[in-house]
């Protein structure tokens, strides 16, 4: 481990500057800026919604299409926009981003472009490219949220992840650069009653000040932790932060409880960025600075404050790939109130937001549904996709097929899961004409009908700890 002044002071910086990221000038502005009126933030934002449609109207050409169509003027005189005017644009789809991808993205922005494949939580996987500013706005937007609780850059954190992005990259180098940022990443995949009372142990001997991860995750790690009266001496963590899904009440009391500290959660996607952080007095606020949020109905109609809508973002860092008034499916409330601390960014009073399932190996091991998730996505030929497991050693994957679906599509899906799940698992592949949803209304494209009690050790809470 570094000691966490030289990791701040000379590690982090050096390893920002080395990757052409504004990462530590867009957290001091972040510091100043969240102290600004309500009215000054929103002011600061339509400044940016001006810089970045004028740099959409150049380099993307679908987006330009529709700035035009629109009538907003980009004269270079003005300073900014309003939120009237970008809402003559229509709203952006997932399947707009997915279809028009090559008219979308800035192919020579300066700095790089960098190809991001999302999770496809939502059964269709979504292709984009982001820059070093909207890596820079979500590293500082955390940066900034860590202060709130009293945490530093280089301050010890463990994180539970299982983004491949991250796993793949796991060599050397990339071990030797966590180490040196002080983080140490355990894999959300790997969930075996076994492997979990080894994350226990290695969190306690490395001392975090922090631990990050799936709600889900973090939920099944405090109740192994609980059915095995683990009590975890955790003298230095100050928070729990939990991000990915839904964080339901009944998980935070069992974290708070387990690992003795508060919790807070985080919402955010891979399209749009890291958009709100839970402050110390138990309110989630907008990284105002970094997107607009429009909360609207059905009909794309702006919902009255309070009232539940879907969240329509535009991410104001998104330049190499404009996210302009993205539909993001999560269901959210906005809030009339203030920060009780006095910043001027908005509050958030509720995200419902998409949750997604846990899956069982044959041996036993529990793994979030995103690698079963990561298996699919790979595929070629899938419009959309819902794995069900049924049993320990029988699923089934229901496909809604494109143009490029091939008699190897199937083979490949059955040698990706039976490598997640177990060489004996029973796995049928089926071709249907649509999904269905569910009785609730809601879409759930990954479910397992397989309590992970066992990992637990018979514990029956944890079924609720799941499933919600």
């Amino acid at each position: 481990m570094t000691h966490p002044w030289l990791c701040r002071r000379v590690v982090y910086p050096l390893h920002e500057r080395l990757l052409a990221r504004p990462t530590l000038r867009y957290a001091a502005d972040m510091e100043r800026s969240q102290w600004l009126s309500r009215a000054a933030v929103e002011q600061l934002q339509m400044t940016k919604l001006h810089k970045l449609l004028a740099t959409a109207a150049r380099h993307s050409p679908w987006h330009a299409e529709r700035i035009r169509a629109g009538g907003i003027d980009l004269d270079a005189d003005r300073a900014s926009v309003s939120l009237d005017q970008l809402r003559r644009l229509p709203t952006m789809t997932r399947r707009d981003a997915r279809e028009n991808l090559e008219r979308l993205w800035w192919k020579d922005a300066p700095g790089g472009a960098f190809k991001y494949t999302t999770g496809g939580s939502s059964g269709q996987p979504l292709i984009f490219y982001f820059g070093r500013a909207r890596q820079a706005a979500d590293a500082a937007g955390r940066i900034r949220a860590r202060r709130w609780w009293g945490l530093e850059v280089g301050d010890r954190e463990v994180c539970l992840w299982g983004a491949p992005v991250e796993l793949e990259n796991t060599d050397r180098i990339k071990t030797v650069r966590d180490r040196l940022l002080n983080q140490l990443l355990l894999n959300a995949f790997e969930m075996s009653a076994r492997t979990m009372d080894d994350y226990l142990d290695a969190i306690q001997t490395y001392r975090p000040r922090c631990i990050f991860g799936y709600a889900s995750s973090l939920a099944l790690l405090a109740a192994r932790a609980r059915s095995q009266s683990l009590r975890l001496r955790l003298p230095t963590l100050r928070v729990v932060c939990t991000t990915g899904e839904p964080l339901y009440s009944h998980q935070r009391a069992l974290l708070e409880q387990v690992f003795g500290t508060p919790v807070a959660s985080e919402y955010g996607s891979r399209d749009v960025g890291f958009n709100a952080h839970e402050t110390p007095q138990a309110q989630l606020l907008l990284a105002s600075e970094n997107v607009i949020m429009e909360v609207l109905d059905e009909a794309g109609r702006p919902v009255p404050v309070g009232e539940l809508g879907e969240a329509v973002m535009t991410g104001l860092h998104s330049e190499v790939q404009p996210f302009i008034r993205y539909r993001t499916g999560d269901m959210v409330r906005l809030s009339n109130d203030s920060c009780r601390d006095g910043r001027g960014l908005h509050v958030l009073s509720e995200v419902v937001g998409r949750t997604t399932d846990f899956v069982v190996r044959s041996d036993g091991t529990v793994m979030h549904a995103l690698a079963v998730i990561y298996v699919l996505r790979a595929v070629g030929g899938i419009a959309e996709f819902k794995f069900v497991q049924h049993t320990l050693d029988d699923a089934e994957v229901l496909v809604v097929p494109t143009a490029d679906w091939g008699e190897h599509s199937s083979a490949e899906i059955l040698k990706g899961l039976k490598a997640r799940l177990g060489k004996s698992s029973r796995i049928t592949v089926r071709l249907v004409d649509e999904i269905a949803p569910e009785k609730s209304g809601k879409y759930r494209y990954v479910v397992s009908h397989v309590p992970p009690r066992t990992v637990v050790d018979g514990s029956a809470e944890l079924t609720q700890v799941v499933h919600g």
